[in-house]
């Protein structure tokens, strides 16, 4: 099978997780290449994402790593062996690779946790409100590619509302619901719309008020995507240049003490509804 020319995050992230296997059996990639009968080289290619593993051969590695965690090892098979084109792919080419690492981490995720200070999540926002965001993007982008984008936002939402629909959990700060994008009307809009779905049983919004005071990560936009498994978890954070993930032990409890604080100090899913239909009619 050839190497990959630009591998997606997901295929790197098992492929980095094979390395964190064979390091930990603190065996050479010389030893892991004779198991597979291959070039040391394409256990390297393996390990960074570009080519591929078939899920018999990673239960070899595993097996001869001495991984004895099968609940990891078959959530990793089940990554190998996947090798569907995801709806996503319709835009590879047309848009930033990292967009559609986005689109492709929340699909596979078993939950989200987002936690924004500036914007309403972009899983809850209208079409009117992201074609805003987009609009003001610097250097400036042009009218298809702002279409592009909103349109690629908007296919990203089918998560929440296909059959089986994830877990889904908003915390959003106060600010991100008084600042005017796009203008009154649109903002009405917006709120609407995040009160109708604060309503669906997987989706739960809550509000971080002024009053709640400073915060850890304040400022940051935080996506915690759950994996099948807890060792397969992943962040996503966005950043001026694109967007950066992680999944990195101690960067994992750090950014889930975040979210957690923001569910400990927020209001109510209740409370935020109310509170949400208070600013909107204010608009």
């Amino acid at each position: 099978m050839p190497p990959r020319n630009t591998p997606t995050q997901r295929q790197k992230r098992l492929g980095a997780e094979l390395r964190k296997m064979r390091l930990a059996a603190e065996v050479t990639t010389e030893y892991a290449a004779s198991l597979l009968g291959i070039d040391r080289n394409k256990v390297a290619n393996i390990e960074s994402g570009v080519r591929i593993i078939t899920p018999d051969r990673l239960r070899t590695l595993a097996c001869n790593y001495d991984c004895q965690d099968e609940k990891y090892v078959q959530a990793l098979a089940d990554m190998a062996a996947d090798r569907t084109r995801g709806w996503w792919e319709g835009y590879r080419g047309q848009l930033p690779g990292g967009l559609l690492d986005i689109a492709e981490l929340e699909w596979h995720a078993a939950r989200l946790r987002a936690g924004l200070c500036v914007h309403v999540p972009g899983l809850l926002q209208t079409d009117a409100y992201a074609r805003t965001l987009f609009g003001a993007a610097l250097p400036a982008l042009s009218a298809d590619e702002i279409e592009l984008r909103v349109a690629l936002r908007l296919q990203r939402q089918q998560v929440l509302h296909r059959k089986d629909a994830i877990r889904y959990d908003g915390y959003v700060h106060e600010g991100a619901l008084r600042t005017e994008f796009g203008g009154a009307k649109a903002m009405r809009s917006q709120l609407e719309r995040l009160c109708e779905l604060s309503e669906k049983d997987n989706i739960n919004v809550r509000v971080i008020t002024f009053k709640a005071g400073a915060f850890p990560g304040a400022g940051q936009s935080v996506i915690y995507a759950e994996g099948i498994i807890p060792q397969l978890d992943t962040v996503e954070l966005d950043s001026a240049h694109g967007p950066e993930f992680t999944h990195a032990h101690a960067q994992l409890d750090k950014y889930r003490s975040h979210l957690d604080w923001m569910e400990r100090n927020s209001l109510s899913d209740h409370a935020s509804r109310d509170f949400i239909q208070a600013i909107a009619r204010s608009f």
